[in-house]
C-alpha cells in the first residue's frame, strides 16, 4: 500500500508540474513528498532500559512520549553483538549468508542507504561505525555524508604510557572520511546529533535518511556532560569499562543523555517542518552489558550482552510516525528482527529491494497502517560466534551451528526463561523443537552465500584454532 501511495503522489505531481510550468519554485518538489527516514539505534541498551518498557531506574522521556505516540513494541530482537546487528540492519540479511569478521562489512554488499540513494533520497550517517577502516567506506555503502567514531582509526590514543578511550569526552572522530581530533570539553554523542540536526536542516526540501548507530550507551559507563562529576579536560577512560566505580549511576546518566539526543533530533524535524512526514524509529543492537543491573517491573535484570538469551538480544523498538501510523499509541507484540528494517524501509519510500535479496526479513508497514493480519512472522533467526538460535514469542532453541547441543527454553515472558531438559518436554515442545532444529538446518546451508569467495579466508568461523604452543610475537 505505502509503494502504492508513493507512486501515485510522483504521478500526480509530476503532471501537476506538466501542466503548470510556471508555479512557485518554491512549491515542495515531487520527490519531497516522499517520508522522511530517521533510525537511531543505540549501543548496548536493552529492552529494560527505557522506562516506557518498565526501567525503573532509566528515565527516558523523550523516548516515552514517541512510543505514546506511535508504536512501542516488545518482541524486537537483535544479534548478541554491535558488528553482527549492524551488518544485519543495513543488509536486511542473516549473519549467516554474509557476516565475514568483527569490524568488518564485506563491500560486495548492499545496504538500505544504497536502495534508498536510488529512490532519490539525501543520505547521512553519524555515531558508531565500525564496519570497515577505508576512508571511503561510509560513501561506499551508500552514504553520503558521515560524522563518525571508530571509522580510520580506532578511536583511542596513548598519553604517558596509557591508552585513552576517545569516543565521549574530547573524541576522535572522521567527518566524511577527515580525521578530527576534539580537545576543548566536546562530547562525541552531541557531535553526531548536531551533524544529523544540521543534514535534516540542510536537506528539508528533499527526501532524506539518517541512519544514527549512536555511541551511547556502549562502555566506557563514565559522566556525560549533565553528570555531576563531568570533566571536560579528561581524554577518555584508561580502562574498558570505565575508570569510576559508580557503573549503574553513570549508566542511568548515558541513557538519560541519549534520550536527549533523541529529543534534540524531534525538535530539529520540528522546527524543520518535516516531522510529521518523517518516519522515526529507535531500536538497540543488543542487550545491555553485562555489569548493568537495571531494576524492572519489580525485578532485576542483568545485562546479558554477548548471550544468546533475553538478556543479550532482547532490544526495544519504537516507531513514531505522524502521517502514517494509524491508531497511534499502540503496543504491538509482533516478532521484529534487524532483518525486517530493509524490506519495511523500502515499501514505506517507494524504493526497490535489492534484485538478488534473498527475503530473510519480513516489512512491518501494515503493522504501521494496522492490518497486523497481513503481516506473517512466525520466527526470528539469530547466527552469532558458533552458536545459531531460532525463536518464536513463547520458545527459542540455541544450539551450535553444526545443530548439535540444541537447548529448547520456554519464556513466561520478558527475561523469564527455563531452559528444558528433554525428559521435560511437552508432545507439542517435541515438535516445536524438531521444527526449530530444521529451519537451523536449511539456514546452516547458506553460510557465506552472499559474500564473494574471495572472503571466506577472512570468516572467523573458518580460521584454524592457533596452536597453544605458538608463541606470542
Amino acid at each position: 500500500m505505502f509503494r502504492i501511495l508513493a507512486l501515485l503522489l510522483l504521478t500526480t505531481v509530476a503532471t501537476a508540474d506538466a501542466r503548470q510550468p510556471n508555479a512557485d519554485a518554491q512549491q515542495p518538489s515531487a520527490d519531497a513528498r516522499q517520508p522522511n527516514v530517521v533510525l537511531i539505534m543505540a549501543d548496548d541498551m536493552g529492552y529494560e532500559a527505557l522506562s516506557a518498557n518498565g526501567s525503573e531506574s532509566c528515565k527516558t522521556p523523550n523516548l516515552d512520549r514517541l512510543a505514546a505516540g506511535g508504536i512501542r513494541f516488545t518482541n524486537c530482537f537483535a544479534n548478541p553483538l554491535c558488528t553482527p546487528s549492524r551488518a544485519k540492519i543495513m543488509t536486511g540479511q542473516y549473519n549467516v549468508r554474509n557476516y565475514v569478521k568483527f569490524g568488518l562489512l564485506d563491500r560486495g554488499q548492499t545496504t538500505f542507504a544504497h536502495q534508498l540513494q536510488a529512490a532519490g533520497y539525501k543520505t547521512c550517517i553519524a555515531g558508531k561505525w565500525q564496519l570497515g577502516k577505508k576512508k571511503d567506506a561510509p560513501q561506499h555503502f551508500g552514504f553520503e555524508r558521515s560524522c563518525l567514531w571508530q571509522h580510520t582509526r580506532s578511536g583511542r590514543s596513548k598519553q604517558d604510557g596509557k591508552t585513552h578511550d576517545r569516543r565521549f569526552v574530547n573524541p576522535m572522530l572522521e567527518i566524511n572520511g577527515e580525521e578530527k581530533e576534539y580537545l576543548s570539553g566536546e562530547y562525541a554523542p552531541k557531535l553526531c546529533t548536531d551533524f544529523v540536526c544540521n543534514f535534516i536542516d540542510r536537506n528539508k526540501t528533499k527526501p532524506f535518511l539518517v541512519y544514527y548507530p549512536m555511541i551511547l550507551t556502549h562502555c566506557p559507563f563514565d559522566p556525560t556532560p549533565d553528570s555531576s562529576d563531568w570533566d571536560p579536560e579528561r581524554l577518555g577512560s584508561t580502562t574498558y569499562k570505565g575508570d569510576l566505580n559508580d557503573p549503574q549511576r553513570h549508566f542511568r546518566d548515558m541513557a538519560a543523555y541519549a534520550d536527549k539526543m533523541v529529543g534534540q533530533i524531534v525538535k530539529q524535524l520540528e522546527a524543520s517542518g518535516v516531522r510529521d512526514n518523517t518516519l522515526l524509529i529507535f531500536t538497540g543492537d543488543n542487550g545491555t552489558d553485562k555489569p548493568i543491573v537495571t531494576p524492572w517491573n519489580g525485578t532485576k535484570v542483568v545485562g546479558g550482552k554477548g548471550t544468546m538469551t533475553d538478556m543479550g538480544t532482547r532490544v526495544p523498538m519504537i516507531a513514531s510516525w505522524p502521517d502514517g501510523i494509524s491508531k497511534p499509541g499502540r503496543v504491538a507484540d509482533n516478532l521484529i528482527e534487524f532483518v525486517d528494517v530493509m524490506p519495511t524501509l523500502c515499501e514505506v519510500t517507494g524504493a526497490e529491494l535489492p534484485e538478488d535479496y534473498p527475503s530473510d526479513g519480513t516489512s512491518i508497514a501494515s503493522i504501521l497502517e494496522n492490518e497486523t493480519n497481513t503481516r506473517i512472522k512466525n520466527w526470528i533467526y539469530i547466527w552469532y560466534r558458533g552458536k545459531v538460535m531460532v525463536r518464536d514469542k513463547r520458545y527459542s532453541l540455541v544450539a551450535k551451528t553444526d545443530g548439535t547441543d540444541a537447548r529448547l527454553t520456554r519464556y513466561q515472558g520478558p527475561f523469564d526463561g527455563k531452559q528444558l531438559a528433554d525428559s521435560e518436554l511437552t508432545k507439542r515442545e517435541r515438535m516445536i523443537k524438531d521444527q526449530f532444529a530444521s529451519t537451523l538446518s536449511k539456514l546452516a546451508k547458506t553460510r557465506l552465500t552472499s559474500v564473494d569467495k574471495s572472503m571466506w579466508s577472512q570468516a572467523e568461523d573458518r580460521k584454524q584454532p592457533k596452536n597453544r604452543n605458538t608463541k606470542k610475537k
